[in-house]
């Protein structure tokens, strides 16, 4: 059910799209996420001159031994630019919402000695920053908090392990993060971008 709901939130925001601006738009991949052998694709569509829409998601269906960290998220993001989209500075409004089975791993004694199966869903502000670094390439650099609530139940590091308990509760702190190298699809109409640094 909450699926439906964010499916059917993701089709308003991306129908919204203005059709003359629909050419302007950018596809990148999340190099931290890349690190950690995460799956992940993210797109961002003009909505105006200086506000995007960027939609980003991940997964990683991995298990090494007893360490796995499988999860999938989806994080969309309305941005806006401080001197044009896809260049300078931006500030950014998040929700998230996820899945996940991770535990195995030497984080502390606790999350490697047990794993958590569970969900959580939020929303955050952020701030980021993009480079161009050629005609159709950019990087880019952000971070965001938020909050994230997290329903999950822990279970020992076992082939049929028993519930040790269910949890919900509330997180406050980062809620995003990343290094992103980007390909940018018909982005510029005039000759050359401004300068916004």
């Amino acid at each position: 059910m909450v699926m439906n709901k964010i499916y059917f939130m993701l089709a308003i925001l991306l129908a919204s799209v203005n059709s003359s601006l629909a050419q302007k738009w950018a596809v990148k991949s999340n190099l931290l996420y890349d690190a950690t052998a995460t799956i992940n694709l993210g797109v961002e569509a003009a909505l105006g001159p200086r506000v995007t829409l960027d939609i980003s998601g991940n997964y990683n269906p991995w298990e090494f031994g007893d360490a796995r960290w499988k999860h999938w998220l989806i994080q969309p993001e309305v941005r806006y630019w401080l001197c044009e989209r896809f260049n300078g500075h931006f500030f950014g409004l998040h929700a998230h919402y996820a899945e996940y089975n991770a535990g195995g791993i030497n984080f502390n004694a606790d999350f490697h000695r047990n794993r958590y199966q569970g969900h959580l869903y939020g929303a955050g502000l952020s701030y980021g920053y993009q480079w161009l670094i050629g005609k159709r390439w950019n990087l880019e650099a952000t971070v965001g908090l938020g909050y994230a609530r997290l329903w999950d139940r822990k279970y020992p590091i076992a082939e049929c392990g028993e519930v040790i308990r269910t949890r919900s509760r509330n997180y406050f702190g980062p809620t995003k993060i990343g290094l992103a190298l980007i390909f940018i699809c018909l982005l510029y109409t005039s000759p050359s971008p401004r300068d916004c640094s």
